[in-house]
């Protein structure tokens, strides 16, 4: 109970910390080009099951904050737990950033500004639900694993929801207090026969409220049924196929394969990515569409303010199949010349904000899904995902579920399904884009150090010319 109690208090002591705040701003702003102050609390539960054993079982409260400074062009930040540090760590932050600091700061210009938001929750705070209730709900989704078959070897359940309310100040004048909350679980089961191995897995998350978490008994289900079945299903024949693939490996490919590489920082600090990448060039058909923005409502990486104060924007990065935007911090978006998009976002306070993405969606097209396999005499279908990684311009994805299409039908279902390839060229080889689409918010992205940050992706299904498919 006294855990709670104090959760509750440190949220509510926030508003005396403001007046804090904007005391060290008024003493130390101006002995830097650029100063902020991110004040953190946080408040959250860990649940994770693997097999029968209950390895977390957690609920956690913390404050924190970061102090960064920017003097001619160099950073210096400075984390802290206890605000009567705070004054040290901003001459901490200020000392290191003047040590660095051997150009000229250059940050694009935002509007300073002061303002209360809070992401609205349709449902139910995952705060208001008790411990036992989320873990109860965890184990009944684990026997559900378990139970769907004998062959089942090995489960996985995780939980974790976590509530975040922020308080940015900085020198230029701005002070955001900004909260949410997000949740997300994590199923997996791995089926073995003899030497062959298995595993289907299915996600879910949501910033909208705890009810989107019940009632997922089919897509548990739906797991350990994939990875029984794929037992005893051949195994793909290695080859370069026209593909289609559903609107969660779309989501998948735009993110991890294209959007990475929309991020300026990437661009900017790498002269050759940044030729590549050059504002103008044609990367795929007049039909092909591809955003990045935080002002969508309602999904996993919304919100009205990035991690420096830049309100929230809706990016096109390529119109008509041609490059026309992409992602920025104030730094990256100064250095180049171009507006800030609001893409600048941490972790948390033990992180600096980078140039990251947001909810990133292919816009839906116009060929109905049936017609994406007409005329295909030899080809496959892939639909949603084990895993991913992605080297640069190179790609490699692993399908959750696939199917030959022979003669523009569904044939026999396949398994162990890696596509693989080169992004632009990938983009060039779109054929088709379907009339559907779906948001898959079970993202969690990860660079620089920063893992789990909450995104959204979106897609319609596609279908690609000549992408290479292994076994």
């Amino acid at each position: 109970m006294r855990r709670e109690i104090a959760g509750i208090e440190m949220f509510d002591r926030l508003n005396d910390y403001k007046n804090q705040l904007a005391d060290v701003m008024t003493r130390y702003g101006r002995r830097a080009d650029f100063l902020s102050i991110r004040l953190e609390t946080s408040r959250g539960t860990n649940i994770l099951l693997r097999g029968e054993r209950v390895e977390t079982l957690s609920e956690d409260v913390s404050l924190g904050g970061q102090v960064r400074a920017c003097y001619k062009g160099g950073w210096g930040t400075s984390s802290f737990n206890c605000l009567e540090q705070l004054s040290d760590r901003v001459e901490e932050a200020l000392s290191a950033a003047k040590l660095v600091g051997e150009g000229e700061t250059i940050l694009a210009p935002i509007e300073p500004v002061r303002i209360i938001c809070q992401l609205p929750l349709l449902g139910t705070d995952p705060q208001h639900v008790p411990l036992l209730q989320k873990k109860k709900l965890c184990d009944r989704y684990n026997s559900l694993l378990r139970q769907a078959d004998d062959r089942i070897a090995t489960t996985s359940v995780s939980y974790g929801d976590r509530n975040q309310r922020i308080l940015l100040f900085t020198s230029e004048g701005t002070a955001i207090d900004q909260s949410w909350a997000d949740m997300e679980m994590r199923f997996s089961a791995t089926a073995r026969n003899g030497e062959t191995v298995q595993t289907g897995r299915e996600t879910m998350g949501s910033r909208k409220g705890y009810e989107d978490l019940l009632d997922l008994d089919e897509r548990v289900r739906g797991a350990a049924k994939r990875a029984v079945k794929s037992l005893s299903l051949p195994p793909i024949k290695g080859n370069s196929y026209p593909v289609v693939i559903d609107p969660i490996l779309g989501g998948l490919f735009v993110h991890e394969a294209f959007g990475h590489l929309s991020e300026a920082d990437t661009a900017y600090e790498n002269p050759d990515l940044l030729e590549v990448m050059s504002m103008g060039k044609r990367f795929g058909s007049a039909d092909l569409q591809i955003f990045d923005g935080a002002a969508p409502e309602g999904h996993r990486g919304s919100y009205y303010y990035d991690d420096e104060g830049t309100p929230a924007t809706t990016t096109q990065l390529i119109k008509n199949g041609v490059l026309v935007g992409r992602l920025h911090s104030r730094e990256t978006a100064g250095k180049l010349g171009e507006r800030p998009t609001g893409n600048a976002r941490c972790l948390n306070y033990h992180f600096p904000p980078i140039v990251r993405m947001t909810n990133t969606w292919i816009a839906r097209g116009s060929t109905p899904v049936g017609d994406l396999f007409r005329d295909i005499k030899e080809g496959v279908y892939a639909r949603n995902w084990l895993r991913g990684m992605t080297n640069g311009e190179m790609f490699t994805f692993s399908a959750g579920e696939a199917w030959m299409i022979r003669h523009g039908k569904l044939a026999e279902q396949v398994r162990d399904v890696t596509l693989s390839g080169n992004v632009f060229k990938t983009l060039g080889n779109i054929e088709a884009i379907a009339d559907d689409f779906y948001w898959d918010e079970s993202g969690g992205c990860g660079k620089g150090g920063q893992s789990g940050l909450p995104v959204g992706c979106g897609s319609p299904s596609l279908r690609i010319r000549d992408v290479v498919v292994a076994g």
